[in-house]
């Protein structure tokens, strides 16, 4: 937008004084948690199951009743569309997912969709409206619990991910994307990537410990971690338990335990950004009475410096030569092999974005700080082909992908009154009939 453009708006949101309703807010998550909801007061939500079908109708309806109207795309990511006065322009959009972790809390992604939902509230009973469109996205398989990749539905929109490939992905009952995208009615004819944003922000709680520690109300996020996934699958011998003595023992798991205890030193050296985590394992047969032919595990590396996380992938392959090497004897051979599954490289985020989120915050007297996010986020997938912001707000403990994930409604209604001003600066605001009604009544208002 131009600078008298900008000036405009800013002044109508001056006098309009928008704020979301918090109340209201709050109660959407909390009947969105009933679908799904587990015996610890979390969720089970896991994507494209009969229960993310109930979640995705849940929150459609309340977008339609917003006046937005839905389309969705081929791997089933959804868009909720509110025209502008000149819908030529690109879309500011908002939103995350509603899918969650087997044990999952109520918060993580579906504060996002929420939030995007009531600001298109607010607009819609104030009459408001933007020069550009608005849209809420629902983002298809972001935490990758059920299927492999993570992030899949912004990642096939952003074409780092080929939707062949996502399509074909299957669960551990061997159940596909495609066959559940039918089963769930979100195989959608809409071609992935097929429009751009210009501008998406996303609001999320943080997932960590910082906001809650240093007693500060929004992140204004500047950028991800990179984030690199592999496959570890040591191979041995199954033998029966009782007979095989130790020295002839194929022992995969003997190997993997070793293997593990380096790796989870391995960012130990690149503090304060290094991560690593071996988190998923697949012991073969899993038998009590029989020594494990193979181990199959992950392990998740996360950095925010390109250079430094190519050197833990270094240092990772060095390790699984190592141990590989070390367990090359005849009777006692146990491979090891090193396997890519995804690699998203530090990311910026856009500058505009993220210092209308500082403004923001500083317009509605809520202390902020910039700080980068290690988790990884649709926006991450997003900000490689249009400019992306994300607006943090606090967790109890820091807690996340956990049952006890929390938050408070305050903080929660703080960060969707950011993401409001955020997403209209810009959009822009036109200021004529409903909205000059609308701006009108709130001054008499405020004048009382």
């Amino acid at each position: 937008m131009s600078t008298s453009s900008t000036q405009a708006t800013q002044d109508v949101l001056d006098s309009l004084a928008l704020r979301v309703d918090g109340k209201r807010l709050w109660d959407a998550l909390m009947t969105l948690a009933e679908i799904g909801a587990t015996p610890k007061g979390g969720n089970c939500r896991l994507a494209l199951t009969e229960e993310d079908r109930a979640g995705r109708e849940l929150v459609t309806g309340w977008l339609e009743a917003a006046g937005l109207t839905l389309r969705v795309d081929e791997i089933g990511n959804l868009f909720a569309r509110r025209p502008g006065r000149d819908d030529s322009l690109p879309p500011v959009a908002t939103g995350s997912h509603i899918d969650t972790q087997p044990t999952g809390g109520k918060f993580d992604g579906c504060f996002g969709v929420l939030a995007g939902l009531e600001v298109m509230r607010v607009l819609d009973e104030r009459g408001i409206e933007t020069e550009a469109p608005l849209e809420v996205v629902i983002w298809t398989n972001e935490e990758g619990s059920r299927f492999v990749p993570v992030m899949m539905g912004s990642g096939v929109h952003a074409g780092l991910i080929p939707l062949e490939k996502a399509l074909a992905a299957t669960d551990r009952d061997g159940d596909s994307v495609a066959a559940s995208l039918e089963r769930t009615g979100y195989a959608g004819d809409v071609a992935v990537g097929s429009h751009e944003f210009g501008a998406y922000f996303e609001a999320h709680i943080e997932q960590g410990p910082v906001l809650e520690q240093e007693e500060i109300t929004i992140g204004a996020v500047t950028g991800s971690l990179g984030l690199h996934w592999f496959d570890v699958v040591v191979s041995g011998q199954e033998a029966h338990a009782g007979p095989t003595p130790m020295p002839y023992r194929r022992d995969a798991l003997k190997t993997a335990c070793a293997l593990v205890s380096d790796i989870l030193t391995l960012a130990d050296a690149y503090q304060p950004n290094g991560r690593v985590t071996c988190g998923e394992f697949n012991v073969h047969p899993n038998s009590r009475n029989v020594i494990p032919g193979q181990v199959r595990f992950s392990v998740d590396l996360r950095h925010l410096e390109p250079a430094v996380l190519a050197e833990m992938h270094d240092q990772l392959k060095a390790l699984c030569l190592k141990h590989h090497a070390a367990n090359q004897a005849d009777k006692q051979r146990v491979d090891v092999e090193l396997i890519e599954v995804q690699h998203i490289p530090p990311t910026p985020f856009a500058p505009e974005l993220i210092e209308m989120v500082r403004s923001a915050s500083q317009e509605l007297n809520l202390s902020f700080r910039d700080m980068e996010t290690g988790a990884g986020h649709d926006a991450v997938q997003i900000a490689g082909i249009n400019p992306v912001a994300m607006i943090f707000v606090p967790c109890e403990d820091g807690i996340s992908h956990n049952e006890s994930e929390n938050a408070e409604p305050a903080d929660l209604e703080a960060g969707a009154n950011v993401l409001l001003l955020a997403m209209l600066k810009r959009a822009g605001v036109v200021s004529r009939g409903s909205l000059a009604d609308s701006a009108s009544t709130t001054t008499a208002e405020n004048a009382q």
